[in-house]
């Protein structure tokens, strides 16, 4: 038996350094001066093996056990990093292209429980008022404990008018929530924009997609146009988008700051890691043939005064550029403070159209400030509507997700507000939010731009018509 185990191991053994080489394993021992393997965790690898094959009650097979190791691996770095297996690899691209079968929503693990992030515009899960931090933990009758996020999201998509049943756990809740959604093709509109009255444009952005930045782009020169009378105020509404593709965020940073100003730097482990990203068209244009379409853009648009809305659900992408339009002073954020994904992912194709989705460095805004577990700190806070409630969920952030990345400058996950302005600088006292409203008339209903009560729409058209945009001196 013995014997029989350890060929069994050897072979193992050669399934995981095969992987290893795959994973360019032998440029990462160069880049660390040829440390030398781990022996003893390989051997405990390999007689763990064995024994599954040899002792588990069903017989499995090399493909599964070698997968599911490369995918506890991975995720046990960080909330981020995981390995996408033929089929996630095929769902991540087909979703940056801003079409795919599901409910709609932005999700992470957390405890072994699936966490919303933030559910997406018009999606089912938005008309079925799932919020920020519920935890999904079972998925029709199958618990979520124990499943990847990968099989997770697997079973939430699926082909559209077929149902699913969640049941949630919410901070405040008396007891889980239960709710049947019917699944559809979600065709993200990544740029939604109207013009709120004559010279005041308000622009949201839902995702960070392939085509953010054209799109964007259109919709400004139309706003403009419409505009007949000149443009007073700009709003830019990042809420609730979970981020998406680092060269929409440029774009769209570019779109408002001058030419060649740093929206963001990355700092990581190899030379590839490290990155310099600048209003520049190389920077956010990807293919040659579809030109700089920024350049046209109205002059006036850089220097419109401009108020960013944000809160708890923007993450990544949204932070990069709030963080970018805060630091040149192009721009007043407002809001809650942001999730705190400062972290970038990479994807690394390898064989059979599968890859890994890893965590290679951490973003930075051009003033230094690092995003990781902290967010962007408004320079006008509005109430957020939590404190009059026991239900705290909406406060979620990247801090509170297990094995999160830390912020290595030390920064805590509050904030540093006494380094940021503060609504006395600007001479700006945001009304308080209004109570006993109908929460259905808080968010946009379907063919809506604009809900009819946005509270923190209506504090920023005030504040750009108070026209006290210059910081106080």
């Amino acid at each position: 038996m013995r014997s029989k185990l350890q060929q069994v191991g050897l072979i193992a053994l050669g399934a995981v350094l095969g992987v290893m080489i795959s994973l360019n394993f032998s440029a990462v021992a160069q880049r660390d001066a040829l440390a030398p393997l781990p022996v003893e965790e390989l051997r405990a690898f390999t007689e763990v093996f064995g024994r599954i094959k040899s002792d588990y009650v069903e017989p499995v097979t090399d493909k599964k056990l070698i997968t599911e190791a490369i995918s506890g691996m991975v995720a046990g770095l960080d909330p981020h990093s995981s390995y996408l297996d033929s089929d996630a690899f095929r769902e991540l691209q087909v979703g940056t292209q801003g079409q795919f079968g599901g409910l709609g929503i932005e999700v992470g693990m957390e405890d072994g429980f699936v966490k919303v992030i933030s559910p997406i515009d018009d999606s089912p899960a938005a008309r079925a008022d799932i919020k920020p931090g519920d935890l999904i933990i079972r998925l029709d009758d199958t618990s979520v404990k124990g499943m990847t996020l990968n099989d997770a999201v697997k079973r939430m998509r699926g082909k559209p008018n077929t149902q699913i049943t969640l049941t949630i756990v919410r901070k405040g809740a008396a007891k889980p929530i239960i709710v049947t959604l019917t699944r559809a093709v979600i065709k993200i509109q990544s740029v939604k924009s109207k013009l709120i009255e004559p010279g005041y444009a308000y622009f949201r952005v839902t995702q960070f997609q392939e085509h953010t930045g054209e799109t964007l782009a259109k919709a400004i020169q139309a706003a403009f146009k419409e505009s007949r009378g000149g443009m007073r105020g700009i709003v830019l509404d990042l809420r609730n988008d979970p981020g998406g593709l680092l060269n929409g965020a440029v774009a769209v940073s570019a779109a408002f700051l001058p030419q060649d100003a740093l929206v963001v730097y990355t700092e990581g482990r190899t030379e590839d890691a490290k990155m310099r990203l600048t209003a520049s068209p190389e920077h956010y244009v990807r293919g040659r043939r579809r030109g700089d379409y920024l350049a046209k853009l109205p002059a006036e648009v850089k220097k419109v005064p401009m108020v960013v809305l944000v809160n708890g659900g923007s993450a990544s992408a949204s932070e990069i550029v709030a963080g970018a339009l805060q630091d040149h002073q192009r721009a007043v954020i407002m809001g809650t403070q942001t999730f705190g994904k400062g972290s970038v992912q990479t994807i690394l194709p390898l064989g059979n159209n599968t890859a890994i989705k890893l965590t290679t460095a951490r973003y930075y805004t051009p003033n230094g400030r690092s995003i990781q577990a902290k967010g962007i700190v408004p320079d006008i806070t509005l109430d957020d509507g939590t404190a009059a409630r026991a239900d705290s969920s909406f406060k979620m952030r990247e801090a509170d997700l297990t094995k999160h990345l830390l912020n290595e400058r030390g920064e805590d996950k509050s904030g540093d507000q006494a380094a940021l302005p503060t609504a006395n600088e600007f001479n700006f006292i945001p009304e308080p939010r209004p109570k006993d409203v109908d929460e259905k008339t808080t968010r946009p209903q379907p063919g809506e731009i604009v809900a009819k009560n946005d509270y923190e729409l209506a504090q920023a058209i005030s504040f750009l018509k108070s026209r006290t945009i210059a910081r106080a001196n």
